[in-house]
């Protein structure tokens, strides 16, 4: 079932003052945003409309009891200035499975599909084609109900907003084991995609920045023996000729990347463990040199390799590689997006 959309062009475009050349990682934002509230009962007046400054009560909910979920998702263009998307059903109902988490309401399908594909015809000129770079796409939903008392809000809005955006990390990263802090627990919200969840790793993120590293790689909160995720990114590690990512569970994102990487790195014929990896495994790994690799997979950077990894005091650093794993895979996933190859798992959606 088609929606109606209403559509509020921008007066004056930003776009001739932005260098598409040189773009950092969400900064620059699109001429337009996808608007949509949830009131009595359900989803309503779907608009596009100047991006700008959005106006709440200060007793808005999601103030004071942060309610909010979010996604990362991009758009690119081919050499026919095509555009296209990856996945994007993942993402609703990854979305929805957030915000059910939360006490939000859900998104139909046709909202949000019809309201984002609209958004990218408006804003195509937006999306950048110089290599690496893509047209980042952060929807994301909000309490916009008001009220102190502790409880789900009444009223929601569904805000989708574009940044044309370069890579996510540039250079070698280097990471810490996160020996005392945890990411999430058992019970808790760490799959969803939840403002908060993300709110909660800038602290102990900034400890491990002022040693040096970039990024945290997350242990379980239990023990902390256990690999689980690297900074905002699911996290793989390549000893010998086998990847191994910790399986999905209350604590850990079910990411879309993760999952097109174990599917095209199986399809490859490289052997795929998904199981609990320890810190202890990876270390000795390190020692005896059959640790090979080890990379991030999330929306953002799409595949991170990290160079370096310290853990109680001592860094190790993983080898250079001619061809690596994490090279290899992220063009693989990059040449479908961009319709560079065929697609043979229909994950390409022509917008």
């Amino acid at each position: 079932m088609s929606i109606h959309i209403q559509i509020q062009n921008i007066e004056n475009s930003r776009i001739d003052s932005v260098d598409f050349n040189n773009l950092s990682f969400g900064k620059v934002f699109s001429d337009h945003m996808f608007v949509c509230d949830y009131i009595n009962g359900s989803w309503q007046n779907p608009t596009i409309e100047p991006y700008g400054p959005i106006t709440l009560s200060p007793s808005a909910k999601i103030f004071h009891y942060g309610q909010s979920v979010f996604e990362g998702m991009k758009a690119y263009k081919d050499a026919d200035e095509n555009v296209f998307l990856f996945r994007p059903d993942e993402n609703w109902k990854r979305l929805n499975i957030s915000s059910s988490r939360l006490m939000i309401p859900e998104v139909p399908e046709d909202i949000f599909m019809e309201g984002l594909k609209k958004l990218l015809e408006v804003d195509k000129a937006w999306i950048p084609t110089s290599d690496g770079s893509s047209l980042y796409i952060r929807p994301f939903i909000f309490a916009s109900g008001e009220g102190f008392h502790a409880s789900p809000a009444d009223n929601y809005r569904l805000i989708i907003a574009t940044a044309p955006s370069g890579a996510y990390f540039a250079g070698k990263v280097r990471v810490a084991i996160e020996e005392k802090y945890a990411r999430a627990a058992n019970g808790g919200v760490g799959f969803a995609k939840a403002g908060g969840n993300y709110a909660a790793q800038f602290y102990p993120t900034q400890l491990a920045i002022e040693k040096g590293y970039h990024q945290v790689i997350w242990t379980d909160d239990n023990t902390h023996e256990y690999i689980e995720e690297a900074g905002a990114m699911n996290v793989f590690i390549r000893i010998n000729d086998t990847l191994i990512t910790s399986p999905t569970n209350d604590r850990i994102l079910d990411g879309v990347t993760r999952k097109s990487v174990i599917q095209i790195a199986q399809d490859q014929g490289i052997s795929v463990e998904v199981r609990k990896i320890s810190v202890s495994e990876v270390i000795e790994a390190a020692k005896n040199g059959s640790l090979k690799e080890i990379f991030g997979a999330g929306t953002a950077a799409v595949i991170s390799p990290i160079a370096t990894f310290g853990y109680q005091g001592t860094d190790y650093d993983l080898p250079e590689l001619t061809e690596s794993f994490a090279a290899t895979l992220k063009r693989q996933i990059t040449d479908i997006q961009t319709n560079k190859t065929h697609d043979p798992y229909g994950w390409r959606v022509q917008v």
